[in-house]
């Protein structure tokens, strides 16, 4: 029977279960998606003894429907159009726009909130797994996958709680490996699948990264 993670800590540290075979390894580097996705990745890097940063992308949301994903942007000027709910819904191109714009202000002041001056992790040769606290379109994701791959990584694992069953199978197609504990049906929205799904601040997000990485 489907039942529901309690938060966030819980849900990483079970499907951290799932990805024992990358522990211990050099080449292994743990992305959280903020705000969401950084709990989550926090007890998988603390489980696999990899070192954590977080991967900062911003989703467009449907005006009016924020939830709804009508595409993502991600660092290194990669933005990604979920076409199917633009079509479906005749979102102008200026629509979009907008969105955009106002997204990339946010992501800009986010990379300087939780980074401070440290740079960017180099990815290339590495194995990345991605994190995030749920997939429902997949659009954020989606971006986050392509703008890493423009870095070469050796592989691109995506680590997730929590799916719809057609976004996980989606992902099957474009990144070497998914990893998702549960796969309800009917989906609905991430947060259905929580019992505790409050929001991540950016101090949580800055003091994971921090005890991360004096750990």
């Amino acid at each position: 029977m489907t039942t529901r993670f309690r938060n966030r800590v819980q849900a990483g540290r079970l499907l951290a279960e799932s990805l024992l075979h990358y522990a211990g390894r050099a080449d292994v580097l743990v992305l959280g998606l903020p705000r969401g996705g950084v709990p989550v990745a926090f007890e998988i890097a603390v489980a696999l003894e990899a070192p954590l940063d977080v991967f900062i992308v911003r989703k467009l949301g449907v005006p009016n429907r924020e939830e709804l994903a009508m595409g993502a942007i991600a660092s290194g000027n990669v933005r990604v159009i979920n076409e199917d709910v633009v079509d479906s819904l005749h979102i102008p191109e200026s629509v979009i726009e907008e969105a955009t714009k106002r997204e990339i202000e946010e992501l800009s002041r986010r990379e300087t909130a939780y980074r401070d001056s440290r740079p960017a992790p180099l990815v290339a040769g590495k194995a990345v797994i991605l994190v995030d606290d749920g997939l429902a379109t997949g659009a954020t994701m989606r971006a986050a996958v392509v703008a890493l791959q423009v870095q070469q990584p050796a592989r691109i694992i995506v680590a997730v709680p929590t799916a719809s069953p057609g976004t996980r199978d989606d992902f099957r197609a474009i990144v070497d490996e998914i990893v998702c504990a549960m796969t309800p049906e009917p989906f609905h929205a991430v947060g259905l699948w929580y019992e505790d799904f409050s929001q991540t601040t950016d101090e949580e997000v800055r003091a994971l990264l921090a005890r991360r990485a004096l750990s």
